[in-house]
């Protein structure tokens, strides 16, 4: 018995560590990559917290990992009162592909999640921008200039790095999620 707590124990750490790995990677890249127009840049955060999400079974570190991504994408954000907007967008966002993952067939998820997942909390986003501050653009151009884009970029980029990323974890490699 203290042997399979000792395990379950491990995996959680296990599974706190790659998260706060993964989500480390993400806030590099987003914090590097520069602002495009009206301030606004690919949240590439997001790529690494759909990948947490899809990988770890445990949601409650889903949900932290949400919180905490929405937080340090707030402190990098080069768009105008940008911060409210990330961390609200990252809450919905969250509970969004949580909730995908359990009714979308796992062969689909990943380019599912990289589609709607990013044009969720792009639109997300912008509605929450707009209705605190107001936006530098219309709501439109910047869908059109950002979100689109930025949900094509994060689709192909997530398509490339889920595979490696399950590697680095256990239950995925074992086929036990």
């Amino acid at each position: 018995m203290r042997r399979v707590e000792a395990r379950r124990a491990e995996m959680r750490l296990y599974d706190l560590v790659l998260a706060a790995l993964l989500m480390g990677i993400g806030f590099v890249l987003h914090a590097i990559f520069p602002g495009i127009f009206g301030g606004m840049k690919p949240d590439f955060s997001l790529i690494m917290l759909f990948i947490i999400i899809m990988m770890i079974a445990d949601k409650k570190v889903g949900v932290i990992a949400g919180l905490v991504t929405g937080i340090l994408t707030a402190l990098t954000t080069t768009f105008p009162n940008g911060q409210i907007p990330n961390v609200v967008d990252k809450i919905v966002v969250t509970a969004a592909v949580t909730a995908m993952t359990y009714f979308i067939p796992r062969k689909f998820l990943v380019p599912i999640v990289g589609i709607f997942g990013t044009l969720i909390s792009g639109t997300v986003f912008l509605t929450t921008a707009a209705l605190l501050s107001g936006l530098p653009q219309t709501f439109g151009s910047l869908m059109l200039v950002v979100v689109l884009p930025t949900t094509a970029i994060n689709t192909l980029v997530l398509i490339l790095l889920y595979p490696i990323a399950c590697r680095f974890y256990p239950n995925i490699a074992a086929g036990t999620k």
